[in-house]
């Protein structure tokens, strides 16, 4: 079943406090029931892994504020930001997210294979110091 999403600080990274959820894959989606349909065929096939189903006005409310102090105090050195700001285009222009916990490249490969059943617009896997393009 999928869970409703609330930010916390354990998805923040620990410098700039921008949305970075280690252990997590975001996929976004140009339609929002293909990103529910997705979610949902997810959970039944990995029902011991969390799921967030985040609709554009979560996004735009939760995540993208993490993105303002990204630079601050010295800009930052990796691509969590710029992340950050991908999601927010795609916030606004609809896109519906998926956050699904990967927590290593076998459930990441797993949720992907689901994934490309649909149109999907960005896939990230978030792991330690590194996100990754799916």
């Amino acid at each position: 079943m999928l869970q409703p999403f609330s930010l916390d600080s354990s998805m923040l990274s620990l410098l700039g406090k921008t949305f970075y959820p280690s252990g997590y894959s975001m996929v976004m989606f140009p339609d929002g029931n293909d990103a529910a349909l997705t979610g949902e065929r997810l959970s039944t096939e990995t029902p011991d892994l969390d799921i967030f189903l985040l609709e554009p006005a979560t996004i735009l409310r939760q995540i993208t504020p993490t993105v303002a102090d990204a630079d601050d105090p010295l800009p930052s050195a990796g691509t969590e930001g710029a992340t950050v700001r991908a999601y927010t285009k795609l916030a606004r222009e609809g896109h519906h997210g998926l956050l699904v916990e990967t927590p290593d490249a076998d459930a990441a490969e797993r949720m992907m294979r689901t994934v490309r059943q649909v149109p999907y617009s960005m896939a990230q896997r978030y792991r330690a110091l590194v996100i990754e393009d799916l």
